[in-house]
């Protein structure tokens, strides 16, 4: 008789961001083209590969929000380079749910700190999504006229799925 194991690594999966929650601390948002809502992460010291990023949000609209993924290098509180090099939309459904962008097939790597945003892509008067927040979590950081700025106490609870890289 012949037995043959085979030892292959699994792949290293974790979260990484606020954690995700259902509950009722929320806070919304204005969307207006351009304008962007964020928060940063951790990727780690070392690359990672972006699976999917994760939100709990109610949309109180009948039509679907429609958004673009950006995720930033993050240094000393500055959004840098943008790492998604095409756009990558994403839909908020009406009514509550958890929004979910595959960022897979994106192959989008990175390390240490990154803000992960959303931005609009197109001004819709009367939709103000209500994202799950937590508090003292980081904060969450919006971009308007040209300036990101802090909210200090509150964070969205946006989270990213990655896969971390073998060197």
């Amino acid at each position: 008789m012949l037995i043959i194991l085979s030892a292959q690594a699994q792949d290293k999966i974790k979260r990484i961001g606020n954690k995700p929650r259902t509950g009722s601390s929320n806070s919304s948002y204005a969307v207006v083209k351009g304008q962007q809502i964020g928060i940063k992460m951790n990727a780690g010291k070392k690359p990672v590969q972006l699976l999917s990023l994760n939100f709990t949000v109610e949309n109180r609209r009948t039509d679907t929000i429609d958004f673009k993924v950006n995720v930033y290098e993050f240094a000393k509180e500055i959004a840098g380079e943008n790492y998604v090099k095409q756009d990558i939309i994403g839909h908020i459904a009406p009514g509550k749910s958890v929004a979910t962008v595959n960022l897979e097939p994106y192959n989008i790597q990175v390390k240490g700190d990154v803000l992960a945003a959303i931005e609009w892509v197109k001004t819709l008067r009367g939709a103000n999504p209500y994202f799950s927040i937590g508090i003292l979590n980081g904060g969450t950081y919006t971009y308007a006229n040209d300036e990101w700025k802090k909210m200090g106490y509150f964070g969205a609870d946006f989270n990213m799925m990655v896969k971390v890289l073998k060197k």
